[in-house]
């Protein structure tokens, strides 16, 4: 019986590894993350893993929230290889709040068979708040990637969701810029009772299409794209405070617009490096916070 192709993108790329089967196991990860308030603070309530995807615990490191639950999720295969399936589900009850980041740089191995996919469900109920954070996402030469993020959020609720795409191993050898195969990326969001909010997808092709063309990436190797989902008093303050622009002394660009449905916010990010991304998302970040929860970001942590 021939498998069913769900995303067209992904036609080429169905032969099985010679090694192990995509989906086996070591290549089946699972994570279940559940925050939950108690009294003043939020706490991680339930932590559910199966490695390569790992969470050793919650931290109170958040000098401008402190009592924020920060939750770094680790991988012990030291990247995403061909093949393999990661799951990921964070849900924020009533009231709660957290954080929610990566160790490191996200590292999509080198591939000469099938391809790897992510799936991210996020569940935020009534009055909670959710900044999810994932440091870069870098793709080897010839890599296949596909990432499907399903958002299902309360109208009283807060989700900061960020994805920053590398050009490559910009730095490696001689360099590799735009040599993935495939990056494939969709956001869907909806309320609980079904009522849909908004889809995004883009799917980066380079051999098909170059992102160096003009209108795309042109001179940039790092593309930053996050959402905000929030009240629209929330949404409406936030972009009055944001002007876009065309920084050509650090070769940057940035701006935000509305999301359909009164749903939030989208900004979106370009840049030479990775730093300067990770700063103008972070700017982003304080204005988020500081108006949806009177609490400033703390200072970057030295190691980051």
């Amino acid at each position: 019986m021939t498998r069913p192709i769900v995303d067209p993108e992904l036609a080429p790329y169905l032969d099985e590894p010679k090694q192990l089967p995509s989906g086996s196991l070591g290549k089946d990860a699972r994570l279940r993350l559940r925050f939950e308030r108690r009294d003043e603070r939020s706490i991680l309530a339930v932590m559910e893993r199966k490695a390569p995807l790992l969470v050793q615990r919650a931290i109170y490191c958040d000098e401008g929230m402190p009592a924020l639950p920060w939750v770094f999720i680790i991988t012990n295969s030291g990247g995403i290889l061909q093949g393999d399936r990661y799951q990921i589900r964070i849900e924020a009850a009533p009231g709660s709040f957290g954080h929610v980041t990566t160790q490191a740089a996200t590292k999509i191995h080198e591939m000469d068979a099938n391809y790897a996919a992510q799936t991210q469900e996020i569940v935020l109920e009534a009055g909670s708040y959710l900044e999810y954070l994932p440091d870069p996402v870098i793709p080897f030469r010839h890599a296949r990637f596909l990432n499907r993020t399903r958002i299902t959020i309360d109208s009283t609720a807060t989700l900061l969701y960020a994805e920053t795409l590398m050009a490559g191993r910009k730095y490696y050898r001689a360099g590799e810029s735009y040599e993935f195969d495939l990056f494939s990326s969709a956001v869907h969001a909806e309320r609980p009772d079904g009522t849909a909010l908004f889809t995004e997808k883009f799917v980066v092709e380079p051999a098909q299409s170059s992102p160096r063309d003009l209108g795309v990436m042109g001179e940039f190797d790092v593309f930053g794209n996050v959402v905000l989902l929030t009240p629209k008093v929330h949404a409406d303050r936030i972009l009055a405070q944001i002007e876009p622009t065309f920084d050509r002394s650090a070769h940057c660009a940035d701006g935000a617009s509305r999301l359909p449905n009164d749903a939030g916010l989208i900004y979106k990010v370009l840049g030479p490096e990775s730093g300067v991304v990770r700063a103008r998302i972070r700017a982003f970040w304080t204005l988020v916070r500081e108006e949806v929860t009177k609490y400033p970001v703390p200072s970057e942590f030295p190691w980051r």
